[in-house]
């Protein structure tokens, strides 16, 4: 799983219409957005489906001590495709961020998931410091290229 995380005074993103995706989701509401949090876009990738529950606690031990750093209560979980190559397939990809975002609830985080399937308009105010920009790669410890997350911030 590969994370960009920012951390973001204000972002809203807003559903304009539905993407590519066989696996579409009914957005409860169109508009979807946080306040001084971490804006998280996760891309599940080909592979991390055979280890979804490690890759999944890496992947939330990294976002909650992100946001403890910062102190920190609201994120977004935000399915981003985009920027990776091997994606996995959908219904695996929406399990594991589905799986992230209950663990983070379950820390007593505020989390909010745009609906799955859709592309969308952004509205983003990102912060600028040191930690306003990073980058985390979560791989199961079984494949050939583990790696240990990455520390890069841009």
């Amino acid at each position: 799983m590969r994370l960009l995380i920012f951390h973001v005074e204000a972002f809203a993103c807003t559903v304009t219409e539905k993407g590519r995706s066989p696996l579409v989701e009914t957005p409860a509401e169109p508009t979807t957005r946080i306040e001084n949090g971490l804006l998280v876009l996760a891309s599940v990738e080909a592979g991390d489906e055979s280890a979804a529950g490690e890759v999944g606690r890496g992947a939330v031990a990294e976002i909650a001590k992100l946001a403890a750093q910062l102190k920190l209560r609201e994120i977004m979980v935000l399915p981003f495709a985009h920027l990776f190559a091997e994606s996995a397939p959908p219904a695996a990809a929406l399990s594991l961020i589905d799986d992230v975002a209950g663990q983070l609830r379950s820390l007593d985080f505020t989390v909010e998931r745009p609906p799955f399937g859709w592309f969308h308009t952004w509205d983003m105010q990102a912060k600028g410091h040191p930690l306003s920009r990073v980058a985390r790669s979560i791989r199961p410890s079984a494949s050939p290229t583990a790696a240990l997350p990455s520390d890069r911030g841009a």
